[in-house]
């Protein structure tokens, strides 16, 4: 059976950036009330004229650039998003056509916070299964879309973006030195607290009850993560990157802590860019490889939790 691995990484945001005083102006908050609460300085919010396709095919051409790659080599494109409007065309079929693809097999998925994750793990098992080849995986997210303005406990989390990794098959994977590209998934979910975060309505709107889901991230998730490692064959202080749903700084950190990963470069996008919701991971990871804060196959944690009170995760070797 062979492998996989990510070979290349691409993020997209658009170019409006809004502040915390810019959100001042709108509701009852100010800088230092966000700072102190969830570490967000700034966020990137998309127009109208920018859908969520549009944002994805951007990450995904970068990411396709990067490997060396055209559209038409692909042909699988998973596509993560909470956020698309329209059931059909799907997110991945748009992406799919604004790259002028070939034939590939089109999927969204939708598990919000950890969409990546899962995203990710079910092309590494299609390609394992010899189903596919060459994988496109986005998480995408127009969160400001469904952010209700009004509400300051929730409208100073949100932002919009996208980030993309690109798949290969990788028949020496399974004998590399340190484990495979990408190393097995860990995946659940605790259905009795899926309402803890929610969007939901006409026209939808993101909810959440704050300190539950602080409370489950902070205390649950880390001896999780920790079996991710286990998983992986890899010690929490191996890693050179932890890169967890950037949700909340105040769970970022704790969370990185617990887990034991001493000696690795903390993902902290969440500062500039906001909850991205499925865009966060690749979109971090990302803009941690652009920057050579990680070397070339070093291994790195990826893991997604939030809606549905869903996680998943995997230890990866950086591309």
């Amino acid at each position: 059976m062979t492998g996989s691995r990510v070979v290349a990484l691409g993020h997209y945001q658009p170019a409006k950036v809004l502040t915390n005083d810019d959100l001042a102006a709108m509701v009852d908050t100010s800088d230092e009330w966000i700072t102190s609460r969830v570490g967000i300085k700034t966020r990137h919010v998309g127009g109208p004229d920018e859908p969520v396709d549009e944002l994805a095919a951007h990450a995904g051409a970068k990411a396709l650039a990067s490997a060396g790659l055209q559209p038409s080599d692909i042909d699988l494109v998973l596509v993560a998003t909470s956020t698309a409007i329209d059931r059909s065309p799907s997110m991945a079929a748009r992406v799919a056509a604004r790259l002028s693809m070939g034939s590939p097999a089109v999927l969204d998925i939708n598990v919000v916070c950890s969409g990546f994750t899962h995203a990710l793990a079910m092309a590494d098992h299609t390609i394992r299964a010899g189903a596919a080849t060459r994988a496109l995986v986005i998480g995408a997210d127009k969160m400001g879309d469904i952010a209700d303005w009004t509400d300051r406990s929730t409208c100073v989390l949100l932002g919009d973006g996208a980030g993309a990794a690109v798949v290969t098959a990788d028949p020496s994977a399974p004998d590399t030195p340190g484990g495979p590209g990408i190393g097995p998934v860990l995946w659940g979910s605790v259905p009795e607290m899926g309402n803890a975060v929610r969007i939901e309505g006409t026209p939808p709107r993101f909810a959440q009850e704050g300190q539950s889901v602080y409370r489950w991230a902070t205390t649950q998730l880390p001896p999780i993560a920790r079996q991710v490692c286990e998983k992986a064959g890899v010690a929490p202080e191996e890693l050179a990157a932890v890169v967890l749903h950037q949700a909340n700084l105040r769970i970022i950190e704790p969370v990185a802590r617990k887990i034991g990963a001493v000696n690795a470069v903390i993902a902290r996008d969440v500062v500039d860019s906001g909850n991205t919701s499925a865009a966060s991971i690749p979109m971090a990871l990302s803009k941690l490889v652009e920057r050579g804060e990680v070397a070339a196959g070093a291994p790195v944690l990826l893991f997604g939790f939030g809606g549905n009170l869903s996680y998943a995760g995997q230890v990866i070797r950086c591309p």
